[in-house]
């Protein structure tokens, strides 16, 4: 399967930001979800995972907890991360993924940079 992100730029601190992540190929709705960030200098961090159906959604301890949201689409092989009251902290490079045991496909990521 191949995965690309889309909606990351320029954003206020406060703001919002909606990321979207499209799949094709193999059937996106076999595959549970995430999205990972890393910021400059520091190690890829796990953000949110949602499962094949959408039914259930599992957020990262900290920071995001409260503020980001992820969905998914599987009529539009589509997989969104909202992100509501951005922070300078918030700013990285965003990827989806997909979540599952053994080799896992990446997508390019997407620069998020909040200014505060």
């Amino acid at each position: 399967v191949q995965l690309q992100a889309f909606g990351g730029g320029l954003v206020q601190a406060g703001d919002y930001r909606k990321l979207s992540c499209v799949a094709s190929g193999r059937a996106f709705s076999d595959y549970a979800m995430g999205w990972f960030r890393q910021a400059p200098g520091k190690e890829r961090d796990f953000i949110a995972a949602i499962n094949k159906s959408g039914s259930k959604t599992y957020l990262s301890d900290g920071s995001v907890m409260g503020r980001f949201t992820i969905s998914r689409d599987n009529a539009k092989n589509t997989v969104y991360l909202q992100m509501n009251s951005l922070k300078p902290e918030d700013t990285a490079v965003y990827y989806c993924a997909t979540v599952r045991p053994g080799t896992n496909y990446w997508g390019h990521g997407t620069q998020v940079t909040v200014s505060s």
